[in-house]
């Protein structure tokens, strides 16, 4: 089964559970795959200002990381504002948006960085439309070998 393939399966299951309640509207798609592209441009940026205003302003807001656990848009802001900021491209594999309803969205993805050999990174991200946009309301990022290369 290809990942379209499951994702066409998920919303039909999910519409059976919440009926009228749609997943994966197109629209709402592009809407989540467009702000996610900002967000990927401002982190290998080091946008400061666009991440911090991509992030839901509430101290609910939670970002698991690599070595750290954050909780509260303070906390998370103030990681960003003293993490290095050479070094952050990254390579994005398998991409997954999947929408529920029209304001909750989930973006999984894989990444690789040159300066990680034989990683592979995966962050998961819940975004919410708010009355200011889409905004991260939970975060996870972690590292594991890269399956690609186990044998």
């Amino acid at each position: 089964m290809t990942s379209k393939q499951a994702a066409k399966q998920a919303a039909r299951q999910f519409e059976k559970l919440l009926p009228g309640l749609s997943a994966d509207d197109p629209d709402v798609v592009a809407e989540v795959e467009a702000v996610f592209a900002r967000y990927e441009t401002a982190l290998i940026e080091n946008d400061l200002a666009t991440l911090g205003e991509l992030f839901w302003e509430d101290e609910r807001t939670i970002r698991f990381g690599i070595q750290e656990n954050l909780y509260g848009a303070e906390a998370i802001a103030a990681f960003r504002a003293t993490r290095p900021s050479i070094g952050l491209n990254r390579r994005l594999a398998q991409t997954a948006i999947t929408t529920f309803g029209r304001d909750v969205a989930t973006v999984s993805t894989l990444f690789y960085r040159d300066d990680a050999p034989g990683q592979c990174g995966r962050q998961m991200q819940t975004w919410l439309r708010t009355e200011a946009g889409w905004r991260i309301v939970a975060a996870h990022v972690s590292l594991i070998a890269d399956p690609r290369q186990a044998g």
